[in-house]
Formats: C-alpha cells, sequence, structure tokens
C-alpha cells in the first residue's frame, strides 16, 4: 500500500476507519494514519465492517476493470481496422472517458497509442520473415501506405528498420561532458543514438547501412540541447527522438520518462505501473534495448534492494547520473 504497487490490486484492500472508505492498495490518495488502517482480504469484508467502497480508486471495480482491459485488447488484435474508443467502450460497458483511463493504467497506454503500437509491431515482424515493405504494411492492418507514414512520428521507415539504416543519414559527433566522453547521433527526425565511451565503430554496429555524417549545422543546435541537458538534468525539454521499439519496450520507456529526476524506480515497479507485475526480467530487457541513454532515463531504474543493478555503461556512471540530478 505504501508503494501504491497495482500488481496488489485485487489481493486485499485497505479499510480507511477515520473516513469510513476501503481503497485499492494503489489508490493515489494521501496515506492515512496506520492507527486509522485495517486491512480486509476482500472487499464484502470491508463492507461487512461498515465501510464502503472509494469513490476515487473504485476498489470493487478491479475485476471489471481487468475483463474491460483484456475485452480492448482482443478487440484491437482482432480488428482489421483501429477500432474508435467510443466502440471499445459500448463493448466495456464503460464510457470513453473512463475507458481511457483503466487502460492507460494497466497498460501505459492509451488504446489508440496500443493499436499503433501494434501494427508497427506487425510491420517489424513481416519485415523480419521477408515480406516487403507493402505487404507488411498492408498486412499489418493499414489501409494505405501512407497512413502507416502519418503514424510514425518517431522513427525510421521501415525499409530502414530492415536494412540497417539503409538510405537515412545519421549525423554524429563526440563530445566531452562532465560525465565523460558522450556520443550523440541523430536522423533528421530526431536522436536514436545517446551513448557513453563509444564511437563510430559502435554506431555503425548499430546502423551498418546508414549513411554516417560527422556534424552538421543542423545537428550542432540540437547536439548543444542535448548536452545542456545532460549537464542540466533538471531544466525543461522538448528534444525530438527517433527511437523504436516493440509494444512492450515502448511502454517501459514511456514509463521511464516519468520517473522525475533524482528518483529512481525498481524494476518490478516499472514492470506493475505498465500493468505487466511478473515481467520484471522483460523490464530489464527493455531498459537494454534504450539506445538514447540519459533523454530516456534507464538509469533511474535500480533493483529492490536499492542496490544500482546494470548499467550498459557501468555502474559508477549510472551512480554519478542520480547524483548529479539530485543536486
Amino acid at each position: 500500500m505504501q508503494a501504491r504497487d497495482r500488481s496488489f490490486d485485487g489481493s486485499f484492500v485497505t479499510g480507511v476507519l477515520s473516513t469510513g472508505i476501503y481503497c485499492r492498495p494503489s489508490c493515489a490518495a494521501r496515506h492515512p494514519k496506520r492507527e486509522n488502517v485495517r486491512f480486509f482480504a476482500q472487499a464484502e469484508q470491508a463492507e461487512a465492517a461498515g465501510l464502503r467502497a472509494c469513490l476515487r480508486c473504485r476498489p470493487n471495480d478491479v475485476a471489471r476493470d481487468e475483463a474491460a482491459v483484456k475485452a480492448v485488447i482482443d478487440a484491437i488484435r482482432m480488428a482489421e481496422t483501429a477500432p474508435r474508443l467510443d466502440a471499445l467502450a459500448n463493448l466495456t460497458g464503460y464510457s470513453p472517458t473512463h475507458l481511457q483511463r483503466i487502460f492507460k493504467r494497466e497498460t501505459g497506454l492509451s488504446p489508440a497509442a496500443y493499436g499503433r503500437a501494434l501494427r508497427t509491431e506487425r510491420v517489424k515482424d513481416a519485415l523480419a520473415d521477408g515480406a516487403t515493405v507493402t505487404e507488411a504494411i498492408y498486412d499489418a492492418g493499414y489501409g494505405s501506405a501512407s497512413r502507416f507514414y502519418e503514424e510514425q512520428k518517431m522513427g525510421m521507415k521501415p525499409a530502414a528498420w530492415k536494412n540497417g539504416g539503409a538510405g537515412v543519414a545519421v549525423h554524429w559527433a563526440n563530445v566531452e561532458t562532465s560525465l565523460g566522453d558522450m556520443m550523440v547521433a541523430a536522423t533528421d527526425k530526431g536522436v536514436c543514438c545517446l551513448s557513453f565511451n563509444e564511437g563510430e565503430d559502435e554506431l555503425r554496429a548499430r546502423f551498418p547501412n546508414a549513411d554516417l555524417k560527422q556534424g552538421g549545422e543542423a545537428f550542432a543546435r540540437l547536439l548543444a540541447e542535448v548536452v545542456a541537458q545532460v549537464e542540466t538534468p533538471g531544466r525543461p525539454h522538448n528534444i525530438p527522438l527517433d527511437v523504436q521499439g516493440t509494444a512492450f519496450q515502448e511502454s517501459v520507456w514511456q514509463e521511464l520518462r516519468k520517473i522525475p529526476e533524482g528518483e529512481t524506480r525498481s524494476y518490478a515497479d516499472i514492470a506493475a505501473a505498465i500493468g505487466k507485475p511478473k515481467a520484471v526480467r522483460a523490464v530489464g530487457s527493455a531498459n537494454g534495448a534504450n539506445h538514447v541513454a540519459v533523454l530516456i532515463p534507464c538509469h533511474r531504474v535500480v533493483r529492490s534492494d536499492g542496490t544500482m543493478g546494470g548499467y550498459a555503461y557501468g555502474t559508477e556512471l549510472k551512480e554519478r547520473l542520480l547524483e548529479k540530478e539530485a543536486k
């Protein structure tokens, strides 16, 4: 309850004797004093004790919420075209606004974003299996190639994914920072790589067929923004990214970007936050698949016991990043 861990929703409820209500473990309301708290295995027991359900977290709707989210996922997966939110709401009996809220709470994505990520993942899988770009796009459920490209506001086109960045210009540079030598690379859509103590060889391994170009005027402006963000992590920024991952990876990366500067979360916290409490190892793998250090702050994830855990560029750098952010 203290951690507001969603993975325990449905396992017990928290009764607050001073207010006469009971809540889910993950309820966002202010924590009550311990002497006013009593725990119940089931909502019915709390109600028998004279408590009523919290109108904020709706603890007696846990099973219904889970069933609704599953029904929406199944509907999105089975649909040939993206279902409208109001149609999904009618399917579950929830209002569109409430459905959007619980779906995002459980999966980390809105129904529309989940559908886009699912279709994008299908395109990638089809390309990996040898399909042409056109075949992959239409087989994934897009009505036209232009519709697919409209959705790809971040990330290379599928032909580039399949061919290691072929036809894509990637500008890059190494720059000295207070954290050491940093490499930044970007396409015309945004930063596609930020790493430490790496250079052209490592970048070429990620994008073997891209047209790698050092520097450039537009890139220099973007590089300056990135360096400023790394050196003063608390400042607001809107640095564009050009990254691609599976639907699961992107939900993890989205959750990482919600962690405030100077704070940490455990791998289990992230797994619970995206609605996959048993996927702790998969969260670790998604962290490792992140090629945009700092801007997607995988360094803010630690083990449940508070120790650093792994980091692609060494735990010493991870500690220094957290120390810099905490100042």
